[in-house]
């Protein structure tokens, strides 16, 4: 016994600071856990929370010199069909406008050969020229918005009333001749010609009036 209890105290001793460092490396491991919350490295997120610096505009085109001087401007090419149709960007009746326009000029031809008195073949000539166009115009348009305007409501009745009118004027020709003015034979008679004439073209004339406001 004696033997074993000098060995007893030299393991006591031996082991006695070994279990103290053990405690220690502990106890400083959780005060350093308990401190920081993190073993580590942050990343730098302040850079992402800086105010923004206003930068100053720069222009994209460098001013010219006597850019609004008006010896230095060029003139509009008006005559250019392609500024016409592109740049100016017409309506969409500006067609409309210019079908009719074609028609005036007729209408002005017819209206002069009733008044100059020309003869039955010219004048059934000119009238089918005006019917025509006409037709062609109600073909073109009928159904579509332009149809609604006064213009066109207006003429439609003109070309058939013209070519009614020559139809008339060509039997006439043929047949007063041969008839008695009485009963059917008195649409043909003289009187009865010049007042259909007379109607044509007052309606001529007030179909005229419009047109040409129209274009």
């Amino acid at each position: 016994m004696k033997k074993l209890l000098p060995i007893i105290i030299t393991i006591f001793l031996i082991s006695g600071p070994v279990y103290s460092k053990t405690v220690d490396n502990t106890v400083d491991s959780m005060n350093i856990q308990s401190q920081k919350g993190y073993i580590g490295t942050l990343p730098d997120v302040t850079a992402k929370f800086q105010p923004s610096t206003p930068t100053e505009a720069t222009p994209v085109f460098e001013a010219q010199d006597g850019f609004d001087d008006p010896d230095e401007l060029r003139p509009v090419p008006k005559d250019n069909p392609a500024f016409i149709n592109i740049m100016y960007k017409q309506d969409k009746h500006s067609q409309y406008m210019s079908d009719v326009a074609r028609i005036v000029p007729l209408i002005e031809q017819l209206l002069a050969g009733i008044e100059d008195e020309m003869t039955p073949q010219v004048f059934v000539a000119k009238a089918d020229v005006l019917y025509l166009n006409i037709d062609a115009l109600r073909r073109k348009y009928e159904g579509k918005p332009e149809s609604y305007y006064m213009s066109f409501t207006k003429l439609m009745p003109l070309g058939t009333h013209a070519k009614s009118i020559a139809t008339l004027r060509s039997e006439a020709e043929r047949y007063n001749k041969y008839l008695a003015y009485q009963s059917s034979g008195a649409i043909y008679a003289p009187d009865n010609v010049n007042q259909q004439l007379e109607y044509l073209k007052q309606e001529l004339e007030d179909v005229l009036v419009i047109l040409k406001q129209v274009n």
